[in-house]
């Protein structure tokens, strides 16, 4: 990710952060938690020029509402203080994907927000000679033969690592790097699913998230906010003493079954995954750093979900 992303996402975090924190305390006692992930966002947030303040301020207004339709416990006039904060980025290796958090203690209740700028990757996880992507993704470490399989790709790219060459210099990447790799991922895959029915589960948890919540996406071309309701828990929209949701948020179900898993059609470089209950997900790999180098980056997307899966969109005013 480059330094401009990296601070317009940032940045947009801190923006919601704030419009929320300006709306909720016109109803309740609401206050920010000052931590480090703050900090952080604040001085992101400072680097963006005024234009892009702006264009993050009408994106985040436009999805509070359709957060405050779903959630009326957000804005329940209580003796509590709500709190907002951001989360710890080690919070998304754990497989906690919100950005943002919005509790109150004197009832244990909480949501978040995972919050997106311009883009809707599910995760950008890593592979490489020592990363056990099994044991990190569903609790299962990958087999001897996924280690023999990638050996020899990472030991190449080490050695071009060791001759300075550039990523893009590296010849027929494709045959070379990606298809071994991905080969090897599908194998890993198939080959555990066999022996562990609830990988699919597992697999999905860690993809999205173990907590269930809203993804907030800006998509600023379409001046729009795109709100996502992931509640695969069931523990999302639940009404406050006096009101009932407004906008109500089916619970979706996870996946019990791996139906297909294979090369996405003519992609050398990307596996597709096929799941019951509408769930299907891309995992293109591609190089992580401009140099070669013995690390190679998952983006993975999402392009099937179940049909409870609730989407709003939210125009700008």
């Amino acid at each position: 990710m480059s330094e401009l992303s990296n601070n317009q996402g940032r940045g947009y975090e801190y923006v919601c952060l704030y419009e929320l924190y300006d709306v909720i305390s016109k109803y309740r006692n609401v206050e920010i938690v000052n931590n480090s992930s703050l900090l952080a966002a604040k001085r992101a947030f400072d680097t963006l020029t005024d234009t892009d303040k702006q264009i993050f301020r009408r994106s985040a207004q436009a999805m509070i509402p359709a957060i405050l339709d779903c959630e009326p416990r957000i804005i329940e006039n209580d003796t509590d203080i709500l709190k907002l904060y951001i989360q710890q980025d080690e919070e998304g290796e754990k497989g906690d994907v919100r950005d943002i958090i919005i509790a109150r203690t004197n009832i244990k209740w909480e949501i978040g927000l995972s919050i997106k700028h311009n883009h809707f990757a599910v995760k950008h996880s890593r592979l490489s000679p020592t990363i056990d992507f099994g044991e990190k993704w569903f609790g299962i470490p990958c087999s001897l033969d996924y280690w023999q399989d990638i050996e020899p790709v990472f030991l190449y790219l080490e050695s071009a690592k060791q001759q300075g060459k550039k990523f893009n210099e590296i010849p027929s990447k494709d045959s070379i790097v990606y298809k071994p790799i991905i080969s090897a991922f599908i194998a890993e895959i198939e080959r555990q699913y066999k022996t562990h029915s609830d990988l699919p589960k597992k697999m999905v948890e860690y993809l999205l998230s173990i907590f269930d919540f809203y993804k907030v996406i800006s998509i600023d071309s379409h001046k729009l906010t795109q709100v996502q309701a992931y509640n695969l828990h069931g523990t999302l929209n639940k009404p406050s003493k006096n009101k009932k949701p407004t906008i109500l948020v089916p619970v979706a179900s996870l996946p019990q079954r791996i139906i297909k898993i294979d090369f996405y059609p003519e992609r050398n470089n990307t596996a597709e995954l096929f799941m019951d209950n509408g769930w299907t997900f891309t995992f293109r790999i591609h190089n992580a750093e401009t140099y070669a180098a013995p690390t190679l980056k998952f983006d993975i997307q999402i392009i099937g979900m179940p049909t409870e899966i609730l989407t709003i969109n939210c125009l700008w005013k």
